[in-house]
């Protein structure tokens, strides 16, 4: 029934808090802030720069601070993207088990297109992956469905035979309103939250779990 695989960035398919935190604490190094630890950090990464600066500074957007404040991050994170960012384990395994069995396989993130492309080139993905949705491809982010949809356009499969893959209860959202399965992953940042409360169609404890439902 499954005929694409679509999957979050942030905590499903690479483990980037670690590039993400060094941002983070180079911003509060320059303001004279000791480095936070990236335990207290990881729970937030799934929501970028919104909840890292949230926890490194308590700001919020629209703040009178927040926007110079994101950019800076953000200029920081675009020089360091892949510094420690790795492909979760058993993820190239199922990468290739998908190519095998002829299943296209994309990523729909809230991560803008600026970050995405060249992280996912440095991960040596970019060119298999059928379709890649940023936080600005569609002009709208999850938990909206749009660029789920688009995703599902992109690839030539009906949402309805498309399962979502993501670690935060916006992906679950957003997947539940385009029409899709959605496969929570267990080993993601999850937003510190309890992923068997949000009614996703399955929760997944490593990657190759998925290849049984499939």
């Amino acid at each position: 029934m499954i005929k694409a695989v679509l999957f979050d960035l942030d905590g499903t398919l690479a483990d980037t808090a670690p590039d993400l935190a060094y941002a983070l604490n180079r911003v509060r190094s320059a303001r004279g802030l000791a480095p936070l630890p990236l335990a207290a950090m990881r729970p937030f990464t799934s929501h970028g720069a919104r909840g890292l600066l949230g926890v490194g500074f308590n700001i919020q957007p629209g703040d009178p601070d927040y926007d110079a404040l994101r950019e800076e991050f953000l200029a920081v994170y675009g020089d360091n993207l892949c510094r420690e960012t790795r492909i979760f384990a058993g993820m190239p395994e199922l990468l290739d088990a998908l190519q095998a069995r002829g299943l296209p396989w994309g990523i729909v993130t809230n991560k803008q297109e600026r970050f995405t492309l060249p992280l996912l080139e440095k991960l040596g993905v970019r060119d298999r992956a059928a379709c890649v949705i940023g936080g600005d491809t569609t002009g709208q982010i999850k938990p909206r469905p749009e660029p789920l949809l688009a995703a599902s356009r992109a690839i030539g499969v009906a949402p309805h035979r498309c399962v979502y893959v993501g670690d935060d209860q916006r992906d679950v959202e957003a997947g539940r309103a385009a029409g899709m399965k959605i496969a929570v992953a267990g080993w993601g940042y999850l937003n510190g939250g309890e992923a068997e409360r949000w009614n996703a169609d399955w929760t997944l404890k490593n990657p190759q779990e998925l290849l049984r439902i499939l």
